[in-house]
């Protein structure tokens, strides 16, 4: 069994911001590549951000400099800095864990903007 514990999501004004969090725990605790995907109703999961090891990132286009993933030095936790949120940026935040053919989700996190 594999959970993925997110945490940090919330309700936040336009133009603030919110520090996302995900933890692996039971027999797996360490993913290589781990991410942070989002949705909202009637669309598809999107990426927003992904990190594989601790220095190798990849965001989506519509980031354009506004979030942060990083990792602890465990490689355990990776978190998600969310700056200059906008009402646009609302959705169910998934974290997401991937090593070879393994692949977990989390249950997700709701991110709120409010105008």
């Amino acid at each position: 069994q594999v959970q993925l514990a997110e945490s940090g999501g919330g309700l936040v004004q336009s133009g603030g911001s919110l520090r996302l969090s995900c933890t692996p725990s039971g027999r797996i605790l360490s993913f290589t590549t781990m991410g942070w995907y989002r949705q909202t109703p009637g669309t598809q999961r999107e990426l927003v951000a992904s990190i594989t090891g601790r220095t190798y990132t990849n965001y989506g286009d519509f980031v354009k400099g506004r979030f942060t993933i990083s990792r602890d030095k465990a490689q355990r936790t990776v978190y998600l800095q969310l700056n200059n949120l906008t009402p646009e940026d609302t959705a169910v935040y998934y974290c997401n864990g991937r090593s070879g053919e393994l692949n977990f989700w989390g249950q997700g996190t709701q991110v709120t903007v409010s105008s």
